[in-house]
């Protein structure tokens, strides 16, 4: 298997994301696998990764901290990319403007060494059922704003970069 697109999501938003990113790595001729983390029985089984989280709380899920610090190993000798799924779309004003600091803050909550070649925030989808009482009032009170926020344009160029970086290079023949 050339590519694990792993993930872990709460509401759905980072696996669609996920899946879409499986799609366009498929198309560039690539072999892809794309499941939940923690459905992940042989990490050495591929040759790069490209692994993402929802966020809460400025840090990754549980399953996806989980992976990654049991298959540092691994992940240390490939290709990696990650990519976190928030709601900074859905979110205005000064608010918006902060969401560029969540990346230092989840990276912080992975293990040091883990080298990745890049790390993207997506936003996802926010629903109202997808918070308390509480919690979409204090959502409101910031300028939150429910919807669906995924910028497929946005998470086709990010793949078919990884996709670029991932193909082999073409066989020239050489010159006579």
């Amino acid at each position: 298997m050339d590519v694990l697109v792993g993930y872990a999501t709460a509401h759905g938003s980072t696996r669609t994301i996920a899946a879409r990113m499986a799609s366009v790595l498929s198309r560039a001729g690539l072999t892809v696998d794309t499941r939940p983390m923690e459905d992940v029985e042989d990490a050495d089984a591929y040759r790069a990764f490209v692994l993402g989280s929802a966020v809460h709380g400025q840090s990754w899920l549980l399953p996806a901290r989980r992976f990654v610090r049991d298959n540092l190993d691994v992940l240390v000798r490939r290709p990696v990319w990650i990519f976190s799924v928030g709601m900074p779309a859905a979110l205005r004003g000064p608010w918006r403007r902060l969401a560029p600091r969540e990346l230092p803050a989840v990276e912080h909550g992975l293990p040091p060494n883990l080298e990745h070649r890049d790390h993207r925030l997506f936003s996802g989808t926010v629903g109202r059922d997808q918070l308390s009482r509480s919690g979409r009032v204090f959502f409101r009170l910031v300028g939150g704003r429910f919807g669906d926020f995924r910028d497929w344009v946005a998470v086709d160029d990010w793949a078919a970069g990884i996709a670029g970086e991932l193909r082999p290079a073409p066989v020239r023949p050489c010159p006579r």
